[in-house]
């Protein structure tokens, strides 16, 4: 399998005016729930012409349960030479990682960025009766107060997830090469530097 090459093993965690080593193919998007992944792997896509998956619509079916079939899927994603994809769902999260050449974590600030933001999120989706993946909606907020996996209250639980799971494939050895990006203006700074001269 083909991996970007990097003159060092530090070298594999890199900033956002770090030059990357070549032009991946094969680009995750981490983070915490509500941190932007979505959104910023929309825009990898927009700006790489890279074929984009999102990894929600494979996973939820009608009433949140998980679609038959849904490891096959990735399984067959993954194996794929080009795609841009979330680093979510835990059963599937090795094998992206092993055919990933690039993942790039949204490591933003979260009790003043990623929670102002799922919270938002919950309320526009709410409000507005914003059809989800196959037709799935946002709960009533007031559950928040009853369910222990209401989005807001799952993405405080696991805010250091996505970190934690990162840091442990830079320990041992594995995975693709990191983009750690720390700030709204470290994203922007990224798209228009190290990315658009890979794919110039």
């Amino acid at each position: 399998m083909r991996r970007l090459e990097f003159p060092d093993a530090g070298a594999r965690v890199l900033g956002a005016r770090d030059p990357l080593p070549g032009r991946p193919h094969r680009i995750l998007v981490a983070g915490a729930t509500g941190a932007g992944k979505t959104t910023l792997a929309d825009r990898i896509a927009a700006r790489t012409g890279l074929p984009r998956t999102e990894l929600d619509a494979l996973h939820h079916g009608p009433g949140w349960t998980k679609r038959p079939g849904f490891e096959a899927e990735v399984t067959a994603l993954a194996a794929g030479e080009a795609w841009v994809v979330e680093w979510q769902f835990r059963a599937v999260r090795p094998l992206l990682a092993e055919r990933a050449e690039l993942l790039v974590h949204l490591d933003l600030p979260y009790w003043r960025v990623v929670l102002p933001r799922v919270v938002r999120r919950t309320w526009r989706r709410r409000g507005g009766r914003e059809p989800l993946w196959n037709g799935n909606l946002e709960p009533p907020l007031r559950t928040i107060l009853t369910e222990r996996d209401h989005i807001i209250r799952w993405s405080i639980r696991t805010r250091r997830t996505a970190a934690e799971e990162i840091d442990r494939l830079l320990v041992e050895g594995r995975g693709p090469a990191v983009v750690r990006l720390r700030s709204v203006a470290e994203v922007e700074a990224w798209l228009d530097g190290p990315l658009a001269a890979a794919f110039g």
